[in-house]
Formats: structure tokens, sequence, C-alpha cells
């Protein structure tokens, strides 16, 4: 037997991402809701989405009861890093990732069209052939429904390019902006926006490298 968990809406602009979870053998389906909150400026540049996404699947897992030796596969999705690597402490090899083809796929999708129509709006035929149209799409009915952008998911960098989301660039709440350090690689805040061109340091580094600029000989 094998359980099939799968995420649908993760590349789309509108709400939050649907994970869904299917039994092969019996044709049962669950799925939860990781809500937009998660995608917008506040928590996705703490990828908090990550923990939610684990703690959904633990709450479907639970629902379908493993049975022993069943298999667990995944989609190879980023979503599901942090999900993969807690739940293999628990079910060892059983868990794989795969590419999700046929119907677990098709559950989640439906399930997260019939979430974004709640909403009020209606989807473009075979979007998954039109990626960049479905995004214009979205960003279109957003515009004309201004009082749903609450729905959006905001959080994501690239928006800052187009004028309707600058007020959701990402900045933290002491008014700074995301950075990666130049020297250890960790994500920082800065007073500052990055223009790419030099480079950023976290406060330890920039410290460090003043502190051997003050120690170096004339």
């Amino acid at each position: 037997m094998t359980i099939t968990v799968d995420d649908a809406g993760s590349g789309d602009l509108l709400f939050g991402v649907v994970i869904g979870a299917y039994r092969d053998e019996t044709q049962e389906f669950c799925y939860n809701v990781i809500d937009v909150k998660y995608f917008q400026p506040a928590l996705f540049r703490k990828k908090e989405y990550l923990t939610q996404t684990y703690q959904v699947v633990c709450q479907l897992l639970k629902r379908l009861q493993p049975k022993p030796e069943e298999e667990i596969h995944f989609c190879q999705g980023y979503i599901f890093d942090e999900a993969v690597e807690e739940l293999r402490k628990t079910y060892g090899e059983r868990i794989h990732r795969i590419k999700v083809i046929g119907e677990p796929q098709r559950l989640v999708e439906i399930a997260y069209l019939d979430e974004i129509r709640n909403l009020g709006y209606e989807p473009l035929a075979e979007r998954d052939e039109k990626r960049a149209k479905n995004f214009f799409h979205m960003m279109r009915w957003l515009t004309a429904n201004p009082n749903m952008m609450q729905y959006a998911k905001t959080g994501w960098p690239r928006l800052a390019r187009y004028r309707m989301f600058k007020p959701y660039e990402q900045k933290s709440e002491r008014g700074k902006f995301e950075a990666v350090c130049a020297d250890c690689g960790k994500e920082c805040d800065v007073p500052f926006k990055p223009d790419g061109a030099r480079p950023v340091y976290c406060t330890a580094c920039w410290g460090t490298r003043k502190s051997l600029k003050q120690k170096a000989p004339d």
C-alpha cells in the first residue's frame, strides 16, 4: 500500500497552499490548507510555511493511519523538504520523493481550484500549460478586486517589480531589508535595500571585518 502526498497552489499568486494525501489502494483522500498568511511578508521571510507544511502532513497521516511497511511518497517540491526530513526520523526508508502524477495530483488540484473559486475567482482553463498567463490573470483579478489582496502571496520578493505590490515589499519589523551575508552565507537584516552590486554582511561578519581592518598595519 502507498500514501501519496502532493501540493497545489504553491506557485500560484492567489490563496494559500493545499496539501493532500491519497491512499492508492482504497482511494481515500484528505487535504488541508496552509493559510496564505504564511506566504505574506511577516511569516514568509522566516520560512515558517515549511514548518506549517510538516504540521499539516502530520495531521493528514494521522487521519490515514499508515499501515506497517506502507510507503509514503512525497512530491519533489521544496515545500516538503522539512516535512520529509522530520518524517524520515519516524518512517525511515518508507519515505520517498517522486514526481506525482495521476489521481493524487488531480484530486489536490481540484481541491485548490475549489478553494480559489470560493474567493470568487474563476481560474483559466488548462492553467498548467499557461503558467505565465495564469499569473497575470490572477494579478488582473486582484487589480479589479483590491479588497481581495489579503488572499495574495505578497511575500514573494519578485512581486516588488509590480507597482501594486510595492506596499508589501519585504521588510522586517524594524524597517530593515532581508539580505544574504557575502561572508557566511546566512540570512540577515540590513538598514538599506541591497542593490546586488555591493557585498552585504551580517552584524557578526561586519564586526569581524571592521576589527581586522583596525588591526591591519599601516
